[in-house]
């Protein structure tokens, strides 16, 4: 039942992943990416209040819950309204858990023992993280080994460089705060943050 989320984050190419110091601004931020046509966006639970983020709008978007670390986290993810749960490692189990739900999972790997352990856990894809570590190279050669397994490399993902990851076989990526000017954000400057976002649109999108 996790195909239809799966394949809509492949159609949207890229993910917006909000780390951001306050609802307040997360909020924000999540209205200016709907707004300029991002149809999955990801908030991590090291968001002040991120249950009620995603409460709040998974009627509006397919809402997913990052940094999610432990089986109990996933569940209260779930039920706020979650329909995709990240974690940055492997934690036994979790896939199956949030599979069961008719949700997709993806789950974390960087060495090529661990994607493929990410991989037979169940997640739909593996989120290769940091992916700044190794670049696009890094995302090629786990590509080359693993056809057949789709990666998301998130971390240190940049308008600059997206390209080159989707050339080097990523499937989605997860791009962080990279994709809300800060500063604009702060000022309410929401003109500025929509355009700096609609950059992103559009790219790997299948």
């Amino acid at each position: 039942m996790s195909d239809w989320i799966r394949d809509r984050l492949i159609a949207e190419g890229v993910v917006p992943v909000l780390r951001l110091p306050d609802s307040e601004l997360t909020a924000r931020a999540i209205e200016c990416l709907i707004e300029v046509g991002f149809g999955a966006i990801e908030v991590t639970m090291t968001t002040p209040d991120a249950l009620d983020i995603i409460r709040a709008y998974a009627e509006r978007t397919l809402l997913g819950a990052g940094t999610v670390l432990d089986m109990e986290t996933a569940g209260k993810c779930m039920e706020a309204g979650a329909r995709f749960v990240v974690a940055p490692c492997i934690i036994p189990g979790l896939a199956r858990l949030v599979k069961a739900t008719g949700n997709a999972v993806l789950v974390g790997g960087y060495t090529p023992t661990e994607v493929l352990a990410a991989h037979n856990e169940g997640a739909d894809m593996v989120k290769v993280f940091p992916a700044a570590s190794g670049g696009p190279s890094h995302i090629a050669a786990l590509h080359s080994v693993f056809p057949d397994i789709m990666l998301c490399p998130t971390g240190g993902v940049s308008a600059a460089n997206m390209s080159d990851y989707f050339a080097a076989g990523a499937t989605i990526i997860g791009v962080g705060n990279a994709i809300v000017p800060m500063a604009a954000l702060r000022e309410g400057d929401l003109d500025a943050v929509r355009a700096h976002a609609a950059a992103y649109r559009g790219f790997g999108t299948a």
